[in-house]
């Protein structure tokens, strides 16, 4: 007796077709995935009021590029990782030098790259000294003498004779550290985009088989 089996379609094309699916499938989930977290730690950054030019610093990518695989990830990162990440730590922020932090007052305006000014920048910029007062209660102050609020709310040099509205504006205020509160959580979002790629490997593997 002679036995004969015959598999229609063929045995090796179904499961070369299967693999295929399966790294359709897990490639676009990963992209997905990916793509999602982007959005969510955005919409946390706008959401925390840390505006959208930082939102936009968030990235995404899959690899491999321009093909599909099995092994397939996603990278979700930031261009301006010391700024997210301070937000997302709430770290002690304590000056390297061991001296003070200066933190800018609202008179003392915005730097040239519109981030924060910096009391040599400030000094520079409006030509005028600034003064160091100590206090026993309360952050220690730079001052500027002489100076006049314009229409900004900003101190600038005051170029009155008669001492007319002239001012002694504080610019910064000095203290030896101060602590960032943690107005992210990025790992929250993180976990779940990692929980959410079982189930979106298997909803591609089926949409592409369909």
């Amino acid at each position: 007796m002679k036995l004969k089996l015959d598999v229609t379609p063929d045995l090796a094309s179904l499961m070369a077709a299967e693999i295929k699916a399966g790294e359709r499938a897990v490639t676009t989930a990963m992209r997905e995935a990916g793509g999602q977290l982007k959005t969510d730690w955005r919409r946390q950054i706008t959401g925390a009021g840390l505006g959208q030019r930082l939102a936009k610093s968030i990235r995404a990518e899959t690899w491999p590029k321009g093909t599909t695989s099995i092994g397939a990830a996603s990278l979700v990162w930031s261009k301006a990782p010391a700024i997210v990440g301070a937000h997302d730590t709430g770290p002690l922020i304590r000056s390297k030098a061991g001296f003070w932090l200066a933190i800018p007052t609202p008179a003392a305006g915005r730097g040239l790259r519109g981030g924060k000014i910096t009391p040599d920048e400030w000094e520079r910029r409006r030509g005028l000294r600034l003064r160091f007062v100590y206090r026993r209660r309360g952050p220690s102050l730079l001052v500027a003498d002489r100076a006049r609020i314009n229409t900004r709310g900003t101190a600038v040099a005051s170029r009155a004779k008669t001492g007319r509205n002239q001012v002694t504006a504080p610019i910064f205020l000095l203290v030896p550290q101060v602590k960032l509160p943690k107005r992210l959580d990025l790992d929250r979002d993180a976990e779940r985009a990692r929980d959410s790629v079982p189930g979106l490997i298997v909803a591609n593997w089926v949409e592409g088989r369909l």
